[in-house]
């Protein structure tokens, strides 16, 4: 079940950007209404959040697979500081 969830999770992720992206374009365009523009960008500024919230999170179940000098292969878990 848990591959269930990670499946809706980039499901909605995607979907959410896919909106963002829209809302973006919609506001480029600039033929909103004021009151339309403002309840855009309020939905825009929660779609950043939800997807930031989901990135953090994939972030967070990331691991990496290190080969140790004996020459056995184990998982740890990612960190920004391992990408430096």
């Amino acid at each position: 079940m848990a591959g269930e969830e990670g499946a809706t999770s980039i499901a909605d992720f995607e979907k959410s950007l896919d909106e963002l992206e829209k809302l973006v374009r919609d506001l480029e365009q600039g033929e909103l209404s004021l009151e339309q523009s403002l309840t855009a960008f309020e939905r825009g500024v929660k779609l950043t959040r939800e997807c930031q919230q989901a990135l953090k999170s994939a972030e967070q179940r990331v691991e990496q697979l290190v080969q140790n000098s004996d020459g056995t292969l184990e998982t740890r878990s990612f960190s920004s500081d391992d990408a430096d």
